[in-house]
């Protein structure tokens, strides 16, 4: 199980979640992204509508769940059946860890519960972290 750590500095949940959801769709994977905040997923939900010169399939739960490559939800429940997670609100939830991937996305405000994460997954059998920051424009692996 791989958790990759993403620390947003001044980009946002929206920039981001689109470039992953574009390469899981690409490798024909499914995408769950959770946030507490409904206010953040409507967001969510009208940038994967408009992102660059495709439409990212996608849905918010109660709206054909089972069906949509990319489901924005507020629980880590997964009726699209995705194997991979995005955590967009930057609470750390461990249900992340019943899929194959997740994707920990967090800003300034949430280093300190971040790091705690990180120290609380180091232990855990099968967990490969990897933290990611923005370098150059770009992504760039510092753990």
């Amino acid at each position: 199980m791989k958790v990759d750590f993403y620390q947003l500095g001044g980009a946002t949940p929206d920039t981001i979640l689109s470039s992953i959801a574009t390469r899981l769709l690409a490798e024909d994977q499914r995408l769950l992204v959770i946030s507490a905040d409904e206010a953040q997923l409507a967001r969510l939900d009208r940038q994967l509508w408009s992102d660059g010169p495709t439409f990212l399939p996608h849905g918010v739960t109660g709206a054909d769940d089972a069906r949509q490559p990319i489901l924005l939800s507020t629980t880590p429940d997964a009726p699209n059946l995705a194997r991979n997670i995005a955590i967009a609100d930057g609470e750390w939830r461990d249900a992340a860890l019943t899929f194959d991937r997740a994707f920990f996305l967090f800003d300034e405000a949430q280093i300190e519960p971040a790091r705690l994460a990180w120290k609380l997954l180091s232990g855990r059998e099968g967990v490969e972290r990897r933290y990611w920051a923005q370098e150059g424009g770009g992504w760039a692996q510092r753990g």
